[in-house]
């Protein structure tokens, strides 16, 4: 958690949506191949347990990912100037 704040705080704002998106695509991935792992037969409690840990936590990232990506892009778009939509 350190070095993700950190991070965020060293790289320029223009590029917080991009590399938010490449942590979105790493934990899709990181989902999949959890679930391909907690899939296969023989497999052990303890593989099956860090499975579903790493699903929830990637999907915890995922979900955080998207709403912080649409955030940032509402702050993007033009307010009407009679206070309407858009």
């Amino acid at each position: 958690m350190f070095l993700g704040v950190e991070l965020i705080k060293k790289v320029p704002s223009q590029l917080h949506t991009p590399l938010m998106s490449g942590s979105n695509a790493i934990s899709g991935i990181t989902v999949v191949g959890a679930l391909i792992a907690s899939s296969r037969e023989g497999g052990t409690a303890i593989a099956t347990l860090l499975a579903v840990l790493a699903v929830l936590f990637a999907t915890i990232n995922v979900v955080g990912g998207y709403l912080v990506t649409d955030r940032m892009l509402e702050m993007f778009k033009t307010k009407a100037k009679d206070g309407g939509k858009p």
